[in-house]
């Protein structure tokens, strides 16, 4: 194996993780800011106002994006075997 094989792997693994992450981290940072918003303009300062609704945003989109992302991951897991397929011979 070299160096160069192991690059790439590793950028492409942490492409693959941000790609599949970034859908619930960004909607869960909007909801989260859209809160603190509401809270700010209310001078409502629960801490545990924000948590119930991100928490719902976030889940909503796994269950909405969920097979996008297994798409994803299918298809960097197919790349990888591939490459230990190409190093045996």
């Amino acid at each position: 194996m070299t160096e160069g094989i192991v690059l790439t792997v590793v950028k492409d693994a942490i492409q693959t993780a941000m790609l599949v992450s970034a859908p619930i981290l960004l909607v869960a940072t909007l909801v989260g800011l859209i809160i603190s918003i509401f809270q700010a303009t209310t001078q409502i300062q629960e801490q545990t106002l924000t948590f119930v609704p991100k928490l719902i945003a976030a889940a909503l989109m796994g269950l909405l994006m969920g097979s996008w992302m297994l798409h994803i991951m299918m298809e960097f897991t197919t790349r990888i075997f591939g490459i230990i397929a190409n190093m045996g011979g």
